[in-house]
């Protein structure tokens, strides 16, 4: 049951880069306004405790639990989500290196370690093994073991700092 709409609080938010408006329970999920308000499905929300990592999404940036944040503290800030990612229905470069490495299965998890990615490699654009596998600790797959991800991640720092195209730096293995 909703509460009454003198109940429910405005919000504007840049979604995506497109300025959006709904209203919402001031106890709302940020998680939820955006998958069944705003219709970003690419948010899942798995343990709804900030553990899992699959409601992650970028908020003025930075890699952020959507489960853990009320919609209303969105009002007025930049949210990024996984469909930021692609463009013209072209994935991005670390979502090709994703599927070269096969570092996704069911699907699940893989949104929001996506953007824990985008976060960690602007902040740290040539990490390695250890540091990458450091920021996934906070994410559970319960299907990849990881390796893959790694894989990718690794792939597409090695690819930005060299101005290496992704064709041909999509044959090259990354051991890991």
């Amino acid at each position: 049951m909703h509460a009454p709409a003198e109940q429910r609080s405005e919000i504007e938010l840049e979604l995506n880069g497109e300025t959006r408006h709904g209203r919402t329970e001031p106890r709302t999920q940020l998680c939820d306004f955006l998958r069944h308000d705003l219709g970003a499905t690419g948010v899942h929300v798995g343990c709804e405790h900030g553990v899992c990592g699959a409601c992650t999404v970028l908020v003025d940036g930075v890699a952020s639990r959507s489960c853990l944040m009320l919609a209303v503290q969105a009002d007025g800030r930049r949210i990024d989500t996984v469909e930021s990612l692609a463009r013209d229905d072209v994935m991005n470069d670390l979502q090709q290196a994703f599927s070269r490495h096969h570092a996704l299965q069911c699907g699940f998890c893989t949104s929001g370690i996506l953007m824990s990615c985008v976060e960690f490699l602007q902040r740290m654009p040539t990490p390695d093994e250890a540091q990458v596998r450091d920021m996934l600790s906070g994410h559970l797959c319960r299907c990849t073991g990881y390796t893959g991800i790694v894989r990718a991640v690794l792939e597409v720092a090695h690819q930005r700092q060299s101005g290496e195209s992704q064709q041909n730096a999509s044959e090259k293995p990354y051991d890991v």
